[in-house]
């Protein structure tokens, strides 16, 4: 059973419990009011320590807490899918992931998956910390982002890394494409995200209940609409090079959820590739990088905006 807490903002004021749920935490396997409706009937939700009816308003300051049930969780079948990997060993692998993949099965995503393409290829040698719908998954991209991403094959592997990625010390390198031209050579955009308060597939900068953020920003090349950008991250929060650059006037180019998406190329989502992963090695103890070239779409752009 996994547990969150939320504080109900002066933009809640008024709004019922149920929906204020259902718009916040759709990514908690919702799709539907009535998901919400049955935990509170069910006695797993409260405000300010008080079990309340679905019907309840809130008021600016109410702690709500919310305790998930664990998900039941169906067999992932191996894939014989092609994999681009970039490093191997006994304990991970870096995969150069494509546009389009989704990294674990979930609603809509059944099958086709990394994890399901890692399964067929590692056999039984994957780490089983996050169970068995996302075997070997230390760390996650969007669908429609590319390049490079850590697969753990043993627990032991993935703890190490896990802790990496929780202390912030791991590298991780993007570059992309940008609307507009950026002014600042350099930057660093910090603001904390969450999930959108209306829009249930967005996220959006939330001071109140996001999460601590902070990328940083460096332009490689200025062209007459667009920016050619490398970025850093110092969090890895979802979604987070795209909001940030958003919340700033710059949204990537073919990002069709944080922009209008209109861009003079035919694009599959956001021109934003992992590449570059940095990390300490969890059986040598050496710091170690891995490199994911530019996919063929993204250097056709650049040689277009030349």
């Amino acid at each position: 059973m996994r547990i969150e807490n939320f504080e109900a903002g002066t933009e809640n004021e008024g709004e019922r419990l149920d929906k204020y749920l259902s718009l916040l935490l759709s990514e908690s396997g919702a799709q539907s009011r009535s998901f919400f409706q049955k935990l509170i009937k069910d006695g797993q939700v409260t405000v300010n320590a008080v079990p309340q009816k679905a019907n309840y308003r809130l008021n600016a300051g109410d702690v709500i807490r919310v305790a998930f049930p664990d998900p039941a969780e169906t067999p992932i079948l191996p894939e014989d899918i092609p994999l681009d990997i970039l490093y191997e060993d006994e304990d991970l692998l870096v995969v150069n992931k494509p546009k389009g993949m989704v990294v674990h099965p979930s609603a809509g995503h059944a099958s086709g998956t990394l994890v399901n393409a890692v399964m067929y290829h590692c056999k039984d040698s994957l780490s089983g910390i996050n169970g068995e719908v996302r075997p070997g998954i230390v760390h996650r991209i969007d669908m429609d982002t590319t390049g490079s991403l850590i697969v753990c094959k043993n627990d032991e592997s993935h703890l190490f890394i896990a802790e990496q990625i929780k202390e912030h010390s791991v590298c991780r390198r993007y570059r992309g494409i940008v609307c507009g031209v950026v002014g600042a050579d350099t930057g660093t955009i910090e603001a904390s995200i969450g999930r959108h308060p209306v829009e249930r597939k967005k996220m959006a900068i939330n001071e109140t209940n996001g999460r601590h953020a902070v990328t940083h920003y460096r332009v490689l090349e200025r062209f007459l609409r667009y920016t050619y950008m490398e970025f850093e991250l110092e969090t890895g929060r979802t979604h987070q090079i795209r909001v940030h650059m958003a919340s700033i006037g710059h949204p990537l180019l073919g990002d069709t959820l944080y922009s209008s998406g209109k861009s003079p190329y035919r694009l599959q989502g956001q021109t934003l590739h992992a590449l570059l992963i940095g990390f300490i090695h969890p059986r040598t103890r050496a710091y170690m990088e891995v490199t994911a070239p530019l996919p063929e779409y993204f250097e056709k752009i650049l040689r277009d905006l030349h």
